[in-house]
């Protein structure tokens, strides 16, 4: 064997052996599967996701060293949940963090050992994803969105910037597992502002459009949209449909004050998805989801947009504005 040739085949086997000990090593590295019930081209959804790579970040993780993500999006439609979540198990995820509680509940069901750690859970407890906030028991922790005060505070806007009505309309999806919550603290609230509910459904998109043929036909004077991805999925469509029809609106989850909803009052979503990587830091150091409580939320936010207030012929009151943490003009 001449000089060259001895050359050549040393590199060729330092190179293979090269790629082989990178490749052990990524398989080594902790997998964290990310479902999420969006699409990476939308950029509210891709927010959040960078929002939870950030928090991971400043605990001192970077991809492809010392953690990897595997994303996998649902494209707005919870039919792919099962086999998202199928997938995440496939490509033996460590742990997997799901968006809200359709896709944690198709998580739980494709597997029972893999940590799971929701964000943006409406119930937890009451759609059985946990035994309890304090002791989850279980694969399941993470975040939860929902206080108990929180839809009454909707309805409780609704009556401060158009005091004469007097029925609104509640969207909901009874395909999300936190709906039946939601319909309940909205009835509790409706009695108690003397408000009439006409209480309507959407399981997908296709249905948003007949929701608001129904609207105009029983003569509603406000509307309230409640917390759901599809619904956040579909917030251009929904915002522009009540600004048609010329209905003041409030709604569950930041990101339709973008597309023209007139105000949301809801949690952060964007801290809530950074906060998700505190859990996952705990779980890979040894933590077991089941001993980690519930995270419920403490903070909330008012956002108000003008330019919609203006479109609509409403004065939003100088006592609701000082309550606001950001106006649109």
């Amino acid at each position: 064997m001449d000089r060259r040739a001895f050359i050549t085949m040393v590199g060729g086997s330092i190179l293979v052996s090269s790629l082989a000990v990178e490749a052990q090593r990524r398989d080594q590295i902790p997998r964290v599967g990310y479902l999420s019930p969006g699409s990476p081209s939308d950029p509210v959804r891709l927010r959040r996701f960078e929002a939870f790579r950030q928090g991971l970040r400043e605990l001192g993780y970077v991809e492809g060293h010392n953690i990897a993500i595997d994303a996998r999006w649902a494209e707005g439609n919870y039919d792919r949940y099962p086999v998202l979540a199928a997938d995440l198990v496939r490509v033996k995820a460590n742990i997997i963090v799901a968006v809200g509680g359709a896709a944690t509940q198709a998580a739980q069901q494709a597997t029972t050992t893999i940590p799971i750690v929701m964000s943006t859970v409406l119930d937890p407890v009451g759609s059985q994803l946990v035994t309890s906030l304090a002791r989850p028991g279980g694969n399941v922790t993470g975040l939860s969105i929902m206080a108990p005060e929180i839809v009454g505070k909707q309805l409780q806007l609704l009556r401060e910037v158009v005091p004469t009505i007097s029925r609104v309309a509640v969207l909901s999806n009874p395909a999300n597992p936190g709906s039946a919550a939601q319909l309940r603290e909205a009835e509790a609230a409706g009695q108690a502002l003397n408000m009439q509910l006409q209480a309507l459904k959407a399981r997908v998109p296709q249905e948003i459009d007949s929701a608001f043929a129904a609207m105009m036909r029983e003569r509603v004077g406000a509307l309230l949209i409640l917390a759901d991805a599809i619904f956040t999925n579909q917030r251009s469509q929904i915002a522009q449909l009540a600004l048609k029809q010329r209905l003041p609106s409030v709604y569950g989850v930041r990101g339709y004050e973008e597309a023209g909803g007139l105000m949301v009052y809801s949690v952060d979503p964007v801290d809530l998805e950074a906060r998700a990587a505190i859990y996952v830091d705990k779980i890979l150091r040894g933590a077991k989801p089941g001993d980690l409580p519930v995270e419920q939320p403490t903070k909330f936010e008012l956002v108000i947009n003008l330019k919609t207030a203006k479109a609509l012929g409403l004065v939003i009151p100088q006592s609701v504005l000082v309550r606001a943490g950001e106006v649109i003009q």
